[in-house]
């Protein structure tokens, strides 16, 4: 696997990625499985409460290529109607070749998931 070099981008991919969260926090929610050329920018990740009622919690993490969940974020409470931005531009958060974002919630469809990223491509 090779990291790919940022100076030398030729390319740049603009993507958002939206799932219902279930109560299973091993879900894949965004895997870079492109080429070794490619590495996955991710600009932001908003959950959004979807439950007019109930307060509902999410937790997320980083599984490098072969390891295991490095969290992120833990049983972070989203109120209900409301959303928690995880992570913005100002946070680099990037996904090299085989790296997936896992998470879940403590009750399944009531938290949406947007990922906002760029593919970077360095071909």
């Amino acid at each position: 696997m090779a990291i790919p070099n940022l100076v030398n981008v030729s390319s740049i991919y603009a993507k958002t990625h939206q799932v219902a969260l279930t109560t299973t926090t091993t879900t894949a929610l965004l895997t870079n499985s492109a080429s070794s050329d490619d590495c996955y920018k991710i600009n932001s990740i908003v959950i959004a409460n979807i439950d007019g009622t109930n307060s509902a919690t999410v937790t997320m993490g980083i599984v490098k290529s072969g390891g295991s969940l490095i969290s992120f974020a833990t049983t972070i409470a989203v109120p209900a109607d409301a959303t928690l931005v995880l992570v913005d531009k100002n946070w680099g958060l990037y996904l090299e070749e085989g790296d997936v974002i896992q998470g879940g919630a403590s009750a399944a469809s009531d938290l949406t998931c947007t990922i906002s990223y760029e593919i970077l491509d360095d071909a």
